[in-house]
């Protein structure tokens, strides 16, 4: 799901979560999020859901850049979008075909995955 610039993080992820079903999402026990998302966010996850919530946020005592667990994941897909010319800058007006863009895009990289099997 793909948000205009004036929606909190937050608040987003709300609309997110109320989308998806548990019904759809059966095998669902965990959910990683970033420090941003610590607080009540947690807790309306796992009253709604009975989902866990892990925060992955830096450390602390951090100094400097630190490789955190999970964020990879995140992080490798945002660099998948960066190799489709329409997602490699926020060209789009609307946010509906920015996120029409993201599940082109990602049907494309299953799609190849399938085809080598």
């Amino acid at each position: 799901m793909v948000h205009p610039a004036d929606v909190q993080d937050r608040d987003g992820a709300r609309q997110v979560f109320r989308q998806v079903t548990r019904r759809v999402l059966s095998r669902v026990r965990r959910v990683w999020a970033d420090g941003i998302y610590a607080g009540k966010f947690v807790d309306w996850v796992h009253r709604h859901y009975r989902w866990v919530v892990d925060i992955v946020s830096k450390r602390k005592e951090a100094t400097s850049f630190e490789v955190l667990p999970q964020r990879w994941i995140v992080e490798r897909t945002f660099a998948w979008f960066g190799h489709y010319r329409r997602l490699s800058k926020d060209y789009e007006f609307h946010p509906r075909t920015s996120e029409t863009m993201i599940y082109l895009a990602m049907s494309h990289l299953m799609l190849k995955r399938l085809a080598r099997t």
